[in-house]
């Protein structure tokens, strides 16, 4: 999926370390780490978790087009 959609791996653990925000979605059993990649037009990156399965499981990736342009 990171290469169809032109992810680099590097982008994807800098958003999970460092992540510029954290939001929890669907009653705590999500959350989403977004991170703007400077070196990408400043597009947003989101990353969506499932923290309930152990190890936590990457659900998507995806540069999140609703938030282009906020800083």
């Amino acid at each position: 999926m990171l290469k169809q959609r032109n992810i680099a791996e590097a982008w994807v653990k800098r958003t999970i370390d460092d992540p510029d925000s954290i939001e929890s979605h669907d009653g705590g059993i999500t959350r989403h780490y977004l991170k703007k990649i400077v070196e990408n037009e400043n597009r947003w990156l989101r990353i969506v978790v499932n923290v309930e399965e152990l190890p936590n499981k990457a659900i998507t990736v995806f540069f999140d087009h609703r938030l282009r342009g906020k800083t």
